[in-house]
């Protein structure tokens, strides 16, 4: 499981000023949750979590989830729900539904129920549906000591760019809500051959070369099926 790094106060000093200014009005939440589970009982899991899906949609707040299984490694999953705002995220966090899925998962799981919290740092509709074939990626960027560097700025350029690429779905950044270092990208892309160009663009690679000097550890990037 992604675990957090220690990282210099400077660091952290200009991550948070250099959001700051950009902050908007936007309320939204999101719960990013990681679990895994024993292979036999994939199927018990995925029914729990379609009943969780359910139950979650019926209160007060919920605006969406997404359930990712990593590719090449079953019952490795990813849970996203995004939250109107702050209260019902809260809410949320005391509410039966969550329970009984903690409940449901406890006999089955091999990890814990590792949930983090996080803001919008740049999020835009959806463009198009998922298919079949579509490829999810979840990346994990911690900016460590180093060079200060305006992080957030490099990631809303990616995003902006690399939601222009044919074949993109979806390209969102959310940033933790304690951790100002810590930033989580959701993308979905249309099929593989879409995000084997954009591994390849040349935006892509010049983020990455601006970013690796900040990092406290390696990109941690992983490949999911969206599980409807």
């Amino acid at each position: 499981m992604i675990r957090p790094i220690p990282f210099a106060l400077a660091a952290l000093v200009a991550l948070s000023a250099s959001t700051s200014i950009a902050q908007t009005a936007d309320t939204a939440r999101y719960a990013v949750a990681y679990v895994e589970i024993n292979a036999a009982s994939l199927p018990q899991a995925t029914k729990s979590f379609h009943a969780y899906r359910m139950a979650a949609a019926a209160e007060t707040g919920f605006v969406a989830f997404d359930l990712f299984e990593q590719l090449g490694r079953a019952g490795h999953f990813v849970l996203v729900e995004t939250w109107r705002d702050q209260a019902a995220f809260d809410a949320h966090q005391i509410a039966a539904s969550l329970a009984a899925l903690k409940d449901a998962l406890q006999p089955i799981r091999v990890s814990g129920y590792d949930q983090r919290p996080y803001k919008t740092l740049t999020v835009a509709p959806a463009r198009g549906a998922a298919g079949k074939n579509a490829v999810a990626v979840v990346s994990h960027v911690d900016i460590g000591g180093g060079p200060q560097m305006d992080v957030p700025a490099m990631l809303r350029k990616l995003a902006e760019a690399s939601r222009a690429e044919p074949g993109n779905v979806r390209f969102d950044i959310t940033q933790h809500m304690m951790r100002a270092n810590h930033f989580t990208v959701v993308e979905v892309w249309a099929d593989q051959q879409a995000l084997d160009r954009h591994a390849a663009a040349a935006h892509t690679k010049q983020y990455r070369d601006d970013v690796q000097p900040g990092t406290g550890s390696p990109l941690d990037e992983r490949a999911y099926r969206r599980v409807e």
